[in-house]
């Protein structure tokens, strides 16, 4: 029996909306490069089966796997190594928080890039997302004395974002050169996993792999279903109410990952972070929700 609209949307929102909780329990047992690598490398493997499976088209030419590559690096590779190390100084939900401003930089960046049109409905949207964000990290950065761990987990949660946002302007460039959706994901989190390693090694990483159950656990929850469950579940959802209703996912998934925070990681949850929530959700909204004829 095919999963209903709202089952599809509470998987996405529900799964999402912990990952982030469940990249701090790998944090410490390896370095992040080492963890992302593993993550994304056990996810392809996954879907390339699937693709084989599918028996879905997995052969590029050397051209289009540059393409892939860039993918890969930029999505799956970099941008997941910042968000660990944002991870290792700040609660997992400020830096979910911060991801719901990636919409808004998107638009910035596919009006740059494609020439993809802006409203002043986008603008205002955009002000309301910066404003709730800063409410958010305040807090944080009012109780620095000594340590500067707000401040870095602020600069690699922005790195995070902007790398987040560059794998998007890609995936779309790869999208309307005619990529098919599962195998370039199976081939772009392969590199991604593959560069993630590399980079370990050249900073001096040991390769180790950890056989605690708390690591193992987290690893195949975030490969398994934080990269391949929620995603043939967004897809879905894409095609049954169309991107911009389906986007609505990433107003809810900031607010369950704070929550998370509140409950595990001692979170201090003040008006200040409830009002800027309620602002960065607002401007999610008003983003997403279509123009009136």
């Amino acid at each position: 029996m095919p999963a209903s609209t709202l089952q599809l949307f509470s998987i996405c929102v529900l799964i999402w909306g912990s990952t982030w909780l469940a990249i701090t329990f790998q944090l410490g047992a390896v370095a992040p490069e080492m963890s992302v690598g593993y993550r994304f490398l056990l996810a392809s493997a996954v879907l390339f089966v699937y693709c084989r499976r599918r028996e879905l088209a997995l052969d590029y030419k050397p051209r289009q796997h540059l393409d892939l590559a860039l993918l890969g690096a930029s999505m799956f590779g970099v941008g997941y190594i910042f968000v660990y190390y944002a991870e290792a100084y700040i609660v997992s939900g400020m830096v979910a928080v911060a991801f719901s401003a990636g919409p808004m930089i998107n638009m910035f960046a596919a009006r740059a890039l494609f020439g993809t049109r802006m409203t002043a409905r986008v603008a205002i949207a955009s002000l309301l997302g910066v404003v709730g964000i800063t409410c958010v990290f305040w807090p944080e950065f009012a109780r620095v004395s000594a340590s500067r761990d707000a401040e870095l987990g602020a600069l690699f949660t922005v790195l995070a974002v902007f790398a987040s946002s560059a794998g998007s302007m890609v995936a779309a460039r790869n999208q309307k050169l005619g990529y098919a959706t599962w195998s370039s994901m199976a081939w772009g989190m392969f590199y991604g996993g593959a560069l993630a390693l590399l980079i370990g090694l050249a900073l001096g990483q040991p390769l180790t792999f950890p056989l605690n159950g708390r690591y193992l656990a987290s690893l195949l929850y975030l490969s398994l279903f934080g990269s391949i469950v929620t995603f043939a579940c967004y897809l879905t959802l894409i095609a049954r109410i169309g991107p911009a209703k389906a986007a609505y996912v990433g107003v809810m998934t900031p607010i369950l990952a704070l929550l998370l925070s509140l409950l595990f990681e001692g979170y201090a949850w003040g008006w200040l972070a409830t009002f800027g929530v309620g602002l960065s959700v607002l401007g999610n909204i008003v983003l997403l929700r279509p123009a009136r004829a």
